[in-house]
């Protein structure tokens, strides 16, 4: 059994998932705003436009003097018109929408075993924190899906002013518990994000894969290192 003195998590897809995809929300929240856009059509534009924007303005575009609300309002107007919404005065205010409403509980659910595990993992004693390539939002969104309570510190690619798989947002939040990397150990769902770059930084990792679906990594992760659900991990780790 692993003995951790620290146990950090990516969030998306990892501990929290969203409800509905994209383009459902895309799409309803336009309906409010009297606007009829259709789901798939919005789900392809935001993958053009969110593959655009972080090409060329990276980690919320934090170096080229961007906020991140801008950043993502930006993402968003230019989702619209991809699917043919061009009229400036609406798209910020669907933007502004959509901007609060992804801070909200409803937008997100935990993934199954997540609230569990977290829970047995702090009666065993293990400190634990947040890596994410997220912006700001993040501390309100877990708390507002009562997960914050869980961590120490909440790390976030904003805040760090790097974005995994960059070793030194790892390095970040082991300087700040205090803890050596060889006692400590990231979850994530990514295996060049998350599973790679922590290994990278020195730490231990696990990889969250889909249960039932097939891993294109298998030949470069071990199966002890595979993590088929979140209660897998209490299996393998212990307080060091």
């Amino acid at each position: 059994m692993l003995r951790l003195r620290l146990l950090t998590w990516d969030v998306k897809d990892t501990l929290l998932r969203l409800r509905h995809p994209i383009g459902e929300n895309y799409s309803a929240l336009a309906q409010v705003h009297g606007v009829q856009v259709r789901p798939e059509a919005l789900t392809k534009s935001f993958h053009q436009a969110y593959k655009a924007q972080s090409k060329h303005f990276p980690n919320y575009g934090l170096s080229k003097g961007l906020s991140s609300k801008q950043w993502w309002a930006d993402v968003v107007k230019q989702t619209f018109r991809l699917a043919g919404v061009h009229e400036d005065r609406l798209l910020t205010s669907i933007a502004e929408s959509l901007y609060r409403e992804y801070c909200s509980a409803q937008t997100w659910e935990l993934l199954p075993g997540a609230r569990e595990t977290l829970g047995q993992c702090r009666q065993l004693g293990i400190r634990m924190a947040v890596i994410s390539n997220f912006d700001m939002r993040l501390e309100k969104i877990l708390s507002h899906c009562n997960l914050r309570h869980h961590f120490d510190f909440v790390l976030t690619s904003e805040e760090a002013g790097f974005a995994k798989p960059d070793l030194r947002i790892f390095q970040r939040a082991l300087h700040i518990s205090g803890v050596a990397p060889q006692q400590a150990a990231h979850v994530g769902d990514s295996y060049v994000k998350d599973y790679r770059a922590a290994r990278d930084a020195g730490m231990h990792s696990f990889l969250l894969t889909a249960a039932g679906c097939a891993n294109r990594w298998e030949r470069e992760v071990p199966k002890e290192h595979v993590l088929p659900s979140l209660t897998h991990l209490l299996s393998v780790i212990g307080k060091g």
